[in-house]
């Protein structure tokens, strides 16, 4: 079992995205506290910060989807601008996050499909007064990723795929796996 939590290190996930972004879109994948977040970069801090979740892999995976998906005006404010409720949200805030997120759970479906790990979809409302309908939901995020096959992924997204696949599959090393994915970018 060790040898399989190995195969999947934080290290590993951050060289690739760091490789791959760091001096292209001045942006950092950053092991965080208790939520993820989001920060542009600042006269204290001179790079853009994709921050995760308490060392966990898939959150990594998660939020560089988020970053993936979001427009050069987005990447200038913090969390993108986005609202977010934590748990407890009613049937209609339940529904709008369900909306937002079906397109970054769709790429972060893509990239834990490239680093051959088991995904997991998060409807993220744990103690909420409705019942969620996690089936419908997974649907709509597997549908979202075959569309993304079908048409293709963003262009970040596209890269960093390109890295995970080449690393992960492969087998190749973490320099000929950023180089592909730099290569993807325009």
């Amino acid at each position: 079992m060790t040898e399989t939590l190995e195969r999947w290190t934080l290290a590993d996930i951050t060289a690739l995205f760091d490789g791959v972004f760091a001096d292209t879109f001045n942006t950092r994948l950053i092991k965080g506290g208790n939520e993820p977040l989001y920060l542009p970069a600042t006269s204290e801090t001179a790079y853009c910060q994709v921050i995760f979740a308490n060392g966990f892999f898939a959150s990594a995976l998660h939020e560089i989807s988020h970053w993936c998906i979001a427009g050069a005006q987005r990447r200038e404010l913090e969390d993108y601008g986005y609202w977010y409720l934590p748990d407890g949200r009613d049937s209609a805030q339940q529904a709008a996050f369900e909306k937002a997120e079906v397109a970054p759970q769709a790429l972060e479906y893509l990239f834990t499909c490239a680093c051959e790990r088991p995904f997991n979809v998060s409807v993220d409302n744990l103690g909420g007064a409705v019942e969620v309908d996690r089936s419908a939901f997974e649907a709509q995020v597997f549908e979202r990723a075959a569309r993304f096959e079908r048409e293709g992924l963003p262009e970040r997204a596209r890269a960093f795929r390109q890295a995970l696949l080449r690393f992960y599959q492969r087998g190749e090393t973490l320099e000929r796996a950023i180089e592909a994915g730099i290569k993807t970018l325009g």
